[in-house]
């Protein structure tokens, strides 16, 4: 059986080029396409793919925070950071959120399918270029967090975006509001939640709602 893929990219044309290339391998097929973390997760659920292949610039919710919601709609899929960033702290943030691997775009159809082929079988993919950040990464993504962290540091983690939406979530509106008063998808808005709940160490929307009025962000 092909590996079952889906493909996720805000850009139209690299979508569809990619789309394009995959079709020439047999041992590949892409199932879906979408263009952002909402999209994607929607796919995700509905079409439970063996590889997903997440660009990390995408509008409103970066790739590497959309990885847990992604991991936990289809958790039997893998997830291949497809993208330009050759930063290590994107790659540190991408191997601890769950990502199976990480390459760069300009990676050829070959060496994507082998990085594919070889996700699938559940090893670890790097880019060779990014070989000398790799010691860097892997400590960072799995280093325990420090008894000196607190809550209040931890607030400086979250993107703007979530900032926003935890201010939302302050002033107790529903997902629904905030979708509407942010002009965002509402699955979008659930990815924001969670990352909030995991950054800050909650459980709940009743201790972030707590937690951001105490610290003056309503």
């Amino acid at each position: 059986m092909p590996i079952r893929l889906l493909i996720v990219d805000d850009h139209t044309l690299f979508r569809r080029g990619l789309h394009a290339l995959l079709a020439l391998y047999p041992a590949l097929q892409v199932v879906g396409e979408a263009a952002d973390a909402g999209e994607a997760l929607r796919r995700t659920a509905e079409l439970r793919p063996d590889v997903i292949l997440l660009d990390n610039h995408l509008p409103g919710v970066r790739g590497v925070d959309a990885l847990p919601s992604l991991r936990e709609a289809s958790p039997a899929s893998r997830v291949l950071m497809l993208t330009v960033s050759e930063d290590e702290n994107d790659l540190a943030e991408a191997l601890r959120n769950g990502a199976h691997g990480y390459v760069l775009k300009t990676i050829d159809g070959e060496a994507l399918q082998q990085a594919i082929e070889r996700c699938m079988r559940g090893e670890p993919v790097i880019s060779p270029e990014l070989a000398g950040k790799l010691v860097t990464a892997f400590k960072a993504a799995s280093r325990a967090p420090e008894a000196a962290d607190t809550r209040v540091d931890r607030l400086g983690t979250l993107s703007p975006r979530e900032r926003d939406t935890l201010r939302h979530i302050a002033q107790g509106a529903s997902n629904k509001e905030i979708a509407r008063a942010l002009d965002i998808a509402e699955t979008t808005v659930k990815i924001h939640v969670q990352n909030i709940l995991r950054k800050l160490d909650m459980t709940s929307r009743v201790q972030a709602a707590v937690y951001a009025s105490e610290r003056g962000i309503v």
